[in-house]
């Protein structure tokens, strides 16, 4: 086969990135987008179909004008499995080049003992290494703990040490990605979701602890060794506590279902989540009390992040979002209380996450696409077949 020159895939690689953060875009808004002559489009996409990575189906009649076509994964094209990782539970779907989720599975683990869950894992991907073959061309791994070069550093939530994460691919030719799936769900929320479009945006998530990501036009600041985020571990809590990460006063201890049992003079629950949802569930006195305690803890976090890192908007997930709807005024009270005062004449806003509950999984997909639509990724494809 002809070598590909430098270069040569570049404004293939532009138009892949365009269907992949946009689903169902025309081909005439690719053009306008990245300003091309029709003539061009028309070329790209052609080349872009003849080695099946992409295929064009007509788009919806709007009236007068030149008809169009929208975009799409090819059917026989690239695709990535992206896997996400809970307390208690896992969760996986294969990825087509225009971001979409087919086949998506969900399974609870019968154990979560570190190696049983990474053989389960393992098998996963083994499954759709046979069925794909090498159209599989990475798998993305969203894991609830630290991450530096695809090892976990620490996962004080599922109490695993450090592990090699590497080992879910090992000896099947099919490159691993892993983060942290708070990282990612921001990824998704930038994207696609509700800070979309916006240049700085601060992401959070909580379920066990709470964890998060700032986000520079769509692109998370991971810090030096990759652990950019880790917000729950900033000391926002009571200093008499040690949190299982080893540091004294973590926010973590204090905005989920571990506060919620503590304020309730309960023991620490094996499924945080489950009860903090039962707890929102009640009416009574001390439950509401309870409540209003880590609301107050959680508003008053935020005000911290926003006046460290002066973001457009703030994005919550998981259960940030009953959470301040359970008590809308004490959050925003103690969120507007705990802002500088030049940020409080015009706050920056806090929305709910539009990826629910799938944030981590279309993250983990992004950044996966980010890779396999770059230039030496398609002429790897193209080279291949």
């Amino acid at each position: 086969m002809t070598p590909v020159r430098r270069g040569q895939w570049q404004t293939a690689s532009d138009v892949l990135t365009q269907v992949a953060r946009h689903p169902g875009i025309t081909r005439a808004a690719v053009a306008r987008t990245l300003r091309l002559s029709t003539g061009s489009a028309t070329e790209v996409t052609a080349r872009l179909r003849d080695v099946h990575l992409l295929t064009e189906a007509p788009a919806p009649s709007q009236g007068r004008g030149r008809p169009t076509t929208v975009l799409q994964a090819h059917p026989e094209g690239p695709v990535v499995l992206t896997l996400d990782l809970r307390q208690s539970s896992w969760r996986s779907a294969v990825v087509a080049l225009d971001g979409s989720l087919q086949h998506p599975q969900y399974k609870r683990h019968r154990s979560r003992r570190a190696q049983v869950v990474l053989n389960n894992l393992r098998r996963e991907v083994e499954q759709a290494h046979q069925q794909y073959g090498e159209r599989l061309q990475l798998v993305s791994l969203a894991v609830p703990g630290t991450v530096r070069d695809n090892h976990l550093m620490q996962a004080p939530t599922l109490e695993w040490a450090e592990l090699d994460l590497a080992q879910v691919t090992a000896n099947l030719d099919v490159p691993l990605l892993a983060g942290n799936d708070a990282t990612l769900s921001g990824v998704a929320e930038a994207r696609t979701g509700a800070a979309a479009g916006a240049g700085t945006a601060v992401h959070l998530i909580i379920e066990v602890g709470i964890g998060g990501t700032l986000l520079i036009d769509g692109v998370p600041a991971q810090g030096v060794s990759g652990a950019g985020g880790e917000y729950g571990h900033m000391p926002f809590g009571d200093r008499s506590r040690t949190c299982p990460c080893g540091a004294r006063g973590c926010w973590d201890l204090e905005i989920d279902g571990r506060a919620l049992a503590r304020h309730l003079k309960q023991p620490t629950p094996d499924d945080p989540v489950a009860y903090a949802e039962k707890v929102l569930r009640r009416t009574d006195r001390p439950a509401r009390a309870a409540v209003l305690r880590v609301v107050t803890a959680l508003g008053y976090g935020i005000a911290g992040l926003v006046n460290a890192h002066d973001p457009d908007v703030v994005t919550i997930g998981g259960l940030a979002i009953p959470l301040r709807a359970a008590a809308e005024d004490t959050f925003r009270t103690a969120y507007e209380s705990g802002l500088m005062a030049f940020h409080r004449g015009s706050p920056p806003p806090v929305l709910a996450a539009t990826h629910q509950p799938d944030g981590p999984l279309r993250g983990a997909a992004a950044l996966a696409l980010d890779q396999v639509t770059s230039e030496s990724s398609i002429a790897a494809w193209v080279a291949q077949r």
